[in-house]
């Protein structure tokens, strides 16, 4: 993989880790006790979980078209990083925990993508 594929690939990545945080806003702002009528009108017009469709959509086409040039094997390796990613984001941004686990983890990750790769 070269210079340029190994970059989009790694912004399907964080397209996908961006919108699993859009997903997690959804959720917040949604009523938890709402009937099931209540709750999917609230979805459908939830402007979080609408732009994170739209982004994986995007993200899912632009995958397809790397994956024209880009091995499966190896490209999927770095899908990995969303583990990494989407942690990172959520500490950021939804001020969730990051522990030192997580980011242990995610070194390990890149460990085994630079050895996939």
């Amino acid at each position: 993989m070269d210079i340029h594929q190994r970059l989009i690939v790694l912004s399907c990545v964080a397209g996908i880790s961006a919108g699993q945080i859009l997903f997690k806003l959804a959720a917040r702002s949604v009523s938890v006790g709402a009937p099931a009528n209540l709750l999917a009108k609230q979805l459908a017009l939830n402007p979080f979980l609408l732009t994170g469709l739209v982004l994986y959509g995007a993200t899912t086409v632009v995958w397809v078209l790397i994956l024209r040039v880009v091995p499966l094997g190896l490209a999927y390796s770095y899908m990995a990083l969303a583990f990494l990613f989407v942690p990172i984001l959520a500490a950021s941004f939804l001020g969730e925990p990051l522990s030192v686990r997580i980011l242990a983890g995610g070194a390990l990750i890149v460990a085994g993508i630079c050895v996939v790769s």
